[in-house]
């Protein structure tokens, strides 16, 4: 099966392990994966700013760099949702609508490609320790992605999972929104690194690196003994 790579701008600079992580795991999975290097944005920084026509740029290049991949997975739901959202943004352009809505259908989260795809539940991963895992807003809310992250968790040989309490609230990340709500935002994160403390994991895992950044940038603040892990290395630990 073959399959693009969309890596997302923040695991490009600042968490490339996750993308090597998730390129070693499909592969291993049986899937021939391919890079298209002319990746950009997906233009959601600009959208949600309100800057539309300026994130329509963006958008009409990802449409164009992914037109001819059979499948599109990205390590992010949030990153994913916004390519779903492609349509809504084109609608009623008759060049533009009908190619965004192929990028859209065959767009996926990682573990929902997996799952839903791939048919795979067990993906042979071994991680010793006791964790938790954080629902980002947008993959599970608007992509709708809630299941296929915690079955691929419950497979991991030697990793204990605990409920977090309040799992359902946002860290306070947004991604505009904790700098122009600094205040609010902090005691968001406050509280989610409270709940992961309360639940006694070791290892918070998280689907987007975003929250992840969020999460583990307070975590480090505060000098809690908690490790942070992105789903996708945790399925790639052996």
């Amino acid at each position: 099966m073959k399959v693009s790579l969309f890596v997302t701008c923040l695991i490009d600079i600042f968490q490339t392990d996750v993308g090597m992580d998730t390129l070693e795991l499909l592969e291993k999975l049986g899937c021939e994966v391919d890079f298209p290097e002319k990746q950009t944005c997906c233009g959601q920084p600009a959208y949600n700013s309100g800057y539309v026509d300026k994130a329509k740029e963006s958008m009409k290049h990802m449409i164009s760099v992914f037109e001819h991949s059979d499948y599109v997975v990205t390590p992010s739901g949030s990153c994913g949702t916004m390519f779903r959202e492609y349509p809504h943004v084109f609608k009623g352009d008759p060049v533009w609508e009908p190619r965004a809505k192929k990028l859209a259908e065959k767009t996926y989260e990682l573990t929902q490609f997996i799952v839903a795809v791939l048919g795979v539940e067990d993906v042979g991963a071994k991680l010793n320790g006791i964790a938790t895992y954080h629902t980002s807003c947008h993959m599970t809310r608007l992509l709708g992605v809630k299941e296929a992250p915690m079955k691929l968790l419950s497979n991991v040989e030697g990793l204990e999972m605990k409920p977090l309490a309040h799992n359902y609230n946002c860290c306070g990340f947004g991604g505009t929104f904790s700098v122009k709500m600094g205040e609010i935002s902090e005691q968001m994160v406050d509280e989610k690194v409270q709940s992961v403390e309360d639940c006694g994991a070791e290892i918070l895992i998280g689907a987007d690196c975003g929250c992840l950044m969020n999460i583990g940038g307070r975590i480090d603040r505060k000098g809690k003994p908690i490790k942070v892990m992105h789903i996708a290395s945790v399925l790639n630990s052996r």
